[in-house]
């Protein structure tokens, strides 16, 4: 019998282990989709198969949806959070976000005629997207001792268009209150197949403990990607929460050749990068 079980035993902890492949494969099944600005046919299509996704693991999920109007008013479209959770019954809870919507213009193109297309959003959008469902996966088949609330942000990459600021969704989610947790994390830009991670501004100055803990935990695994020292100060959906007093870290790669570029495209992005955030954030979570 334990000659049956033993090997029963490690083929589960295999299936449950963050696997950087299946990620890559999910940010391509968001390009497929097209561009998913708000107000597209490919933001509609992407949120339910987000919901599909998500709601394939987690015990609970929940749609925050809300109608904005840009300043200009020549924008106006219904954006929607996408918010699941794992083991709710844990009186201890991580938060784990990623903006899932991608930018409507190109407006850093090098091409001035291509400044107006749509971002593809492989990097800049799919690849936290990514990383997050895998995780999902990985902790549905093997939940961990804390639970673990996944925020989908939507309106997060339209700053600067039509008077409209970043982050609109976890502004408003932010602001509604309904999230509680001992501390979150916010992933962005880690599919950069030169993938170099650095501390950014805010994340270091308001949780330093954390961001440690993180790097820490990224050299316990020996992965390269987690470079100790101060990056950029970027104002992202951890910035909402970090203003309301919940400690939340950014884990971001703004050093990215295409960013805001119609070349946003998975040929710049790796399921190395993908599988190095992934199984720090797993190692991170199943030490709780």
């Amino acid at each position: 019998m334990k000659r049956v079980l033993l090997p029963l035993l490690f083929l589960t902890c295999l299936a449950a282990a963050f696997d950087a492949e299946a990620a890559f494969e999910l940010l391509e099944e968001q390009m497929a989709l097209g561009p998913r600005y708000p107000g597209s046919a490919g933001h509609e299509s992407c949120k339910w198969w987000l919901v599909e996704q998500l709601g394939k693991y987690c015990d609970g999920l929940t749609l925050d949806a809300f109608d904005y109007v840009s300043p200009d008013g020549a924008h106006a479209f219904r954006l929607t959070n996408i918010i699941g959770v794992i083991n709710p019954e844990a009186t201890r809870r991580i938060m784990l976000g990623a903006h899932w919507d991608t930018r409507i213009h190109a407006d850093e193109d090098p091409d001035p005629e291509r400044r107006t297309d749509p971002v593809p959003g492989a990097n800049d959008g799919a690849s936290g997207v990514a990383v997050l469902l895998e995780l999902a996966r990985a902790f549905a088949e093997d939940p961990p001792a804390v639970g673990i609330i996944f925020v989908l942000f939507d309106g997060e990459d339209q700053g600067r268009i039509g008077g409209m600021e970043f982050c609109i969704g976890s502004e408003h989610l932010a602001r509604q209150g309904p999230l509680r947790y001992a501390y979150g994390i916010v992933v962005d830009m880690i599919g950069d197949a030169d993938l170099n991670i650095l501390h950014e501004g805010n994340s270091v100055l308001d949780t330093p403990e954390l961001v440690k803990r993180i790097w820490d935990t990224a050299a316990d695994l020996g992965t390269d990607a987690f470079i100790p020292g101060l990056g950029h100060t970027v104002n992202d959906d951890h910035k909402p929460f970090l203003e309301r007093g919940l400690p939340t870290v950014l884990i971001i790669d703004f050093d990215y050749d295409v960013w805001h570029t119609v070349d946003d495209t998975p040929e710049h992005c790796s399921p190395e990068s993908l599988g190095a955030v992934g199984r720090v954030l797993e190692k991170l979570i199943r030490s709780e």
